[in-house]
């Protein structure tokens, strides 16, 4: 058995979605470049030691997605205006946490027996009297990208309830102009899809996920937000400036002389 073949057998997907995501990745990072005619299926079938058929699927997966279209008789290219893939950059501030998604449509999911509210750990502020839980599968350009699950505190929810239902909660809550938001901040794992979040999000049982949990703090110490997001990881990049300190805008304020209030992570 070839090296390749025992790093193939490490993984139960299957070789067809294996080939097309290292074809994939090519494309992302400028290997093969828009426009360029990619290596042949003979080649392909050399390079990743797999049958012709394995070839075949990858390559009509990557045409279905439009990164890919072929030409009889010339071979396959790369698509002049691939879609804009990692459209989402996961927000390092608060402002930009607020921006990208402000225009975003959720479909709200009926939940049974939701839980009551959310289990907060060590410097995630005290809980709410009472909360509103919110499930719903956010939505761009008709496509669904994310699931959010959120514990929002009741009395901000009943200030706007038709609003938290029509869009997504963070910039409804950062058009109020009470309560100050003390601090805010979201943490990332990598993860795998789930039969019920393949579904939502179109995408395969065990595809990578990227899961943030983004909790918002009021003046008051609580815990007013608290959502646990799973977003389609083909969809996201995480960009961050290490030598510019974040600037904090919105509904974030800072104390004249002194360090931010509240940061992201």
């Amino acid at each position: 058995m070839s090296k390749l073949a025992r790093v193939y057998n490490r993984s139960r997907v299957p070789l067809y979605l294996q080939v097309a995501s290292v074809m994939r990745q090519r494309i992302e990072v400028g290997h093969w470049r828009s426009g360029q005619r990619i290596s042949t299926l003979e080649e392909l079938e050399r390079e990743f030691e797999v049958a012709r058929v394995t070839v075949r699927q990858a390559v009509e997966l990557l045409a279905e997605e439009g990164l890919l279209y072929c030409q009889q008789g010339r071979g396959t290219f790369v698509a002049d205006e691939a879609p804009k893939r990692r459209w989402l950059n996961l927000a390092t501030d608060w402002a930009s946490l607020i921006e990208p998604i402000k225009d975003h449509i959720p479909k709200i999911i009926a939940v049974q027996n939701p839980p009551a509210g959310p289990v907060l750990g060590t410097g995630e502020g005290k809980a709410a009297h009472d909360y509103v839980y919110l499930r719903s599968v956010q939505f761009r350009d008709a496509e669904p990208f994310s699931i959010v699950s959120l514990h929002l505190a009741r009395d901000l929810f009943d200030r706007a309830p038709a609003e938290f239902r029509k869009h997504p909660a963070l910039p409804v809550l950062a058009s109020f102009e009470r309560p100050r938001i003390k601090r805010a901040h979201q943490t990332l794992v990598i993860g795998g899809a789930d039969p019920e979040t393949a579904d939502h999000l179109k995408m395969g049982v065990g595809a990578p996920t990227a899961e943030c949990r983004c909790i918002v703090v009021d003046e008051h110490d609580r815990a007013i937000y608290v959502g646990n997001i799973t977003y389609r990881s083909d969809c996201i990049k995480l960009h961050m400036e290490l030598f510019r300190r974040p600037s904090l805008r919105g509904s974030v304020r800072e104390d004249a002389g002194r360090r931010p209030r509240a940061r992201t992570a």
